[in-house]
């Protein structure tokens, strides 16, 4: 009896050994989740809002900037580099901390609010303000290959509280990459190339009616 029950143990042990060794073999072939990017980029704007800065009613219009509308391959946090006109590929070790599309609409509710009297206000907290609504499409914002450069255009489109279109634009800027379209060389032009977007925005809606 107890040489059986040594048996039983020593099989139990070798199977429990083998379980353990596969898993770690498999543990060491197998990732868990998406690698994570190598560098992360975001939008910084340059302009902004100076401290302790208070705007009322009185003095200037309301304005709810919202997120721009995006094509699919623009509404992914990969950065897409146009080959030509039928060919697109993603910079690879790198990604967007947000859509471009959100990015883009909070460096443009800052530019403006840096820029102007208007009270720029948030579209998921203001929905119902009665004021001008900054509405659009982002159509380009990545990198050009045969250019060479970070290329952002943006369609806006002003309206009334009622939805009645007041005017519309298209804004586009290009600022050159380095030598080289990878990680490190794409996020400063993309930067410059999309403040130099929301500035000619908030150029544009000064000349506008409030």
């Amino acid at each position: 009896m107890m040489r059986g029950t040594r048996r039983m143990f020593n099989r139990q042990t070798r199977s429990a050994i083998v379980a353990l060794t596969a898993a770690f073999l498999l543990a060491g072939c197998v990732s868990f989740g998406a690698k994570p990017p190598e560098q992360l980029l975001a939008l910084s704007a340059a302009q902004r809002v100076a401290p302790g800065r208070l705007l009322t009613g009185a003095q200037g219009p309301s304005l709810t900037v919202a997120d721009p509308e995006a094509p699919k391959m623009l509404d992914t946090v990969r950065v897409p580099v146009q080959l030509s006109p039928t060919s697109v590929a993603y910079v690879t070790k790198v990604q967007w901390s947000d859509t471009p599309r959100h990015l883009f609409q909070k460096l443009l509710a800052e530019t403006i609010s840096a820029t102007s009297n208007r009270i720029v206000l948030d579209p998921g907290q203001y929905a119902g303000d009665a004021g001008q609504r900054l509405m659009g499409e982002l159509v380009a914002f990545g990198i050009d290959a045969p250019g060479n450069s970070a290329v952002v255009t943006y369609d806006a489109i002003l309206t009334k509280g009622s939805g009645t279109v007041i005017a519309r634009q298209r804004f586009t800027a290009s600022v050159p990459v380095g030598a080289k379209i990878e990680a490190g060389t794409i996020g400063a032009p993309l930067n410059a190339a999309a403040n130099k977007v929301a500035a000619d925005v908030a150029a544009w809606l000064a000349t506008q009616p409030g």
